[in-house]
């Protein structure tokens, strides 16, 4: 028997998590068996683990969208018992069960090796989140990062917090956007060089172009302030797009696509292809700077996950929340 956080709907269809003791012939079919020492929480962990279900379609359910551990046992000669492994994406926390449990048995090709230089925890305290902040940052890379300073919006977010770090310890100009002006020293400690209030961006005209202020953009919000931004790009520059917290709707004119070149790349962190996903972790190893990513972690366990899963569906979680599934 192991613990997990189970998510059960309730005779009048509404849901409710609880820490529940389970067994393994419980797990779902699998090549490998995780025993489970972290994950983290994100914006869909709170969807799953609210009320209302979010994006569960059957129960019980174990969510968490990602996790780092040791396997335990494998049928895929890839691995073996002993060996550490991280997985994010394939929408695991949300149509599969995922890291909010002790053991999790998952297809072999969903698991990446843990880079030499990462511990489990480090893993996680990158988690999803980090992983795609670093898909966006190489995306900005392969099409060239112009002169001048880069824009992260959302940046005390979980993908903005780590995009930050990483394009900083690259030796980029940060400017990161926030709603909360006590972030400022959190950014800053972060790498920012430049603290953005939200309002400058979304009180700036509905023109489809601005002054050329960015040379590349990591997007974590999408909706209006994305469409600003991008008449706020330099020529040729490039937003790397991987959120919709701010909505779907893109309310941009082809403008500053015809007329000033810039390149708009959607990050999709669900189903990368196995190359990419090994390259990323392996460039976050060695590009994110560890004694900044400690800063970024508040710890929890997994009785702390239902009142944290709301709170992340308010805005109110700064950071990267690392979840000690042994505690």
């Amino acid at each position: 028997m192991f613990k997990a956080l189970l998510v059960e709907k309730n005779d009048d269809g509404k849901t409710s998590a609880s820490v529940q003791e389970i067994s393994t012939d419980q797990l779902p079919q699998g090549d490998v068996t995780v025993a489970v020492e972290y994950s983290t929480v994100n914006y869909k962990d709170g969807l799953c683990i609210g009320p209302g279900g979010g994006l569960v379609r059957t129960y019980p359910h174990v969510p968490g969208i990602d996790f780092a551990g040791t396997v335990e046992a494998s049928d895929d000669d890839r691995y073996k018992p002993g060996d550490k492994v991280v997985l994010t994406g394939w929408r695991v926390g949300e149509n599969r069960w995922g890291g909010y449990a002790e053991k999790a048995r998952v297809k072999a090709d969903m698991l990446v090796p843990l880079p030499e230089g990462l511990t489990t925890r480090q893993a996680m305290a990158v988690g999803t989140a980090g992983f795609t902040a670093m898909l966006a940052v190489m995306a900005l890379e392969d099409h060239g990062i112009k002169d001048g300073p880069v824009l992260v919006t959302g940046a005390a977010g979980g993908v903005g917090s780590v995009a930050t770090a990483i394009l900083a310890n690259l030796g980029h100009q940060v400017a990161g956007v926030t709603g909360r002006p006590e972030t400022a020293d959190y950014l800053t400690a972060l790498g920012a060089t430049q603290i953005v209030a939200r309002e400058e961006i979304n009180e700036t005209t509905k023109r489809p172009l601005e002054t050329e202020t960015w040379g590349g953009c990591v997007d974590a919000v999408g909706g209006d302030m994305l469409a600003r931004v991008l008449g706020q790009m330099q020529y040729g520059a490039s937003v790397a797009a991987v959120g919709l917290a701010g909505g779907a709707n893109l309310p941009a004119t082809v403008v500053p696509f015809l007329l000033r070149g810039v390149n708009l790349l959607g990050i999709d962190s669900v189903m990368q292809p196995f190359d990419n996903r090994q390259r990323a972790w392996g460039r976050i190893a060695t590009d994110l700077p560890m004694d900044k990513l400690e800063s970024m972690v508040v710890p929890a366990t997994l009785s702390d996950l239902p009142k944290l899963g709301a709170d992340i569906l308010k805005g109110q979680v700064q950071g990267r929340v690392v979840v000690d599934v042994t505690a």
